[in-house]
């Protein structure tokens, strides 16, 4: 059930925003240390070891957002929004939701792959799941940096397209998912229903 909106601007339960704002923060944390992995080889193990663990604690956060997501409806788009701009919101947020699920275990196959022991926290490890075959690691290596750039994109574009609503089109899209207090004065427009198809 989603909690009571602020003026007439429908948010995300507040299960949903937490999650939300914990992942958002954890991703941009993994993305800022893969890059600097690439970049410095100096601190490349002290990367590693938080880059391992981050990327399985989004993959856990991932499955329970989609669990949460099945048990609370989201609030419908705003007016503001027009209908192929609807799909394409919609759409991006599952590609998003597929490429978090698929990117860490495309990491953990890749390591598994180069016969790396996956630590997490002290004697804490994971299983292989996938054969120790250096073919089989360059393919996943690939696929793993490939995956990455495309979440970026994604991530990327979607921070644009709620930045240009928050300034432009000033629709307050983003008290939707607002964890702090925001003004209760009229939205600029209406909610509409979610595109279904």
């Amino acid at each position: 059930m989603n909690d009571k909106p602020i003026g007439r601007t429908p948010r995300f339960a507040l299960p949903s925003r937490l999650l939300h704002w914990a992942m958002a923060v954890m991703v941009i944390a993994q993305l800022f240390i893969g890059v600097t992995m690439v970049a410095s080889l100096a601190n490349y193990n002290l990367l590693q070891a938080i880059h391992r663990p981050l990327g399985i604690a989004i993959l856990i956060f991932v499955v329970v957002r989609i669990g949460n997501r099945l048990l609370h409806k989201p609030p419908p788009f705003l007016s503001t929004m027009r209908p192929w701009e609807r799909r394409v919101a919609t759409r991006s947020e599952q590609l998003l939701y597929a490429l978090l699920v698929v990117q860490p275990l495309v990491g953990w196959a890749m390591l598994s792959s180069a016969g790396v022991p996956i630590v997490l926290f002290g004697q804490l490890h994971l299983p292989g799941i996938a054969p120790h075959n250096t073919s089989v690691y360059a393919v996943l290596w690939y696929s793993h940096a490939t995956l990455a750039y495309l979440l970026f994109a994604t991530f990327t574009a979607h921070m644009c397209a709620i930045l240009f609503h928050t300034l432009v089109i000033r629709d307050r899209i983003l008290d939707r998912m607002a964890l702090w207090p925001t003004p209760g004065t009229k939205p600029a427009a209406e909610p509409v229903a979610e595109p279904t198809d």
